[in-house]
């Protein structure tokens, strides 16, 4: 790979698998210490393990504070700072509006849009107590442009990642600090293979420009970008990477 995140130190949340464990690897190779972090420790660790030496795994739940400031006091004693923060982590859920309840709706917003919340609050910080010109990359996904049924909590919640980019990135600005987010179409990921969203695929195919099942690794080669100094005049962006699903 290109070297571009040399020197560099990351943390990416849900990295466990699928597009997280794509996006660990991606910026590992291209020269980046990454922190694997995810509720999974078994997964983490198993990732942070492929990796070799460039990776630390570590147990997240980014809904919770005490997690996420616990990841931090890891990441400062291990790496000193963060220069690259990926919020991946996410529940993706399969759930018709009828039965959508509060305990849900409050579940998938704790961790799909208070996660991203906690985790830039506590990576925000940590790189202005440094002085550390960092990114922040926040998955969001095109089903808020599609309105994609059985996910109204989720779509609720990505579009809520979406306005929070743009804002987080007006604050942080002044700082050095880029704020972006990358909105995946239909990924052939382990969580998706294992639901009923993969019954989607050839639905889905059929809106893209591009033919084929998107692939984690689609996801982090764009992700790369947003962390490398190539993208330094990009920020408040929502890139989606969905073969041409959505076209705005």
């Amino acid at each position: 790979m290109s070297q571009k995140l040399q020197g560099r130190n990351a943390i990416v949340t849900g990295a466990a698998q699928g597009i997280g464990k794509a996006i660990a690897v991606r910026l590992a190779a291209d020269g980046a210490s990454v922190v694997v972090a995810d509720v999974n420790l078994k997964g983490a660790t198993a990732v942070a393990a492929e990796i070799g030496k460039a990776a630390i795994a570590a147990e997240c739940d980014v809904s919770s504070e005490k997690a996420v400031a616990a990841l931090h006091v890891l990441a400062a004693a291990k790496l000193g700072t963060v220069d690259i923060l990926v919020n991946n982590a996410a529940i993706v859920p399969f759930t018709a509006w009828d039965d959508v309840d509060l305990a849900h709706w409050q579940r998938i917003l704790d961790v799909n849009l208070t996660g991203v919340f906690l985790m830039s609050r506590a990576s925000s910080d940590l790189m202005r107590k440094m002085a550390t010109k960092g990114t922040i990359i926040n998955l969001a996904s095109n089903s808020f442009f599609a309105g994609t049924p059985n996910m109204a909590a989720y779509v609720a919640a990505k579009g809520g990642v979406i306005g929070f980019t743009r804002a987080l990135a007006t604050e942080l600005g002044k700082y050095g600090i880029t704020v972006n987010a990358v909105s995946p179409g239909l990924v052939e990921s382990d969580g998706v293979k294992a639901s009923p969203h993969n019954n989607a695929f050839e639905f889905v195919q059929m809106l893209q420009a591009l033919p084929g099942k998107g692939q984690p690794e689609a996801i982090a080669n764009v992700v790369a970008f947003l962390a490398s100094d190539d993208a330094r005049w990009m920020t408040g962006q929502t890139v989606n990477v969905d073969a041409g699903m959505v076209r705005w």
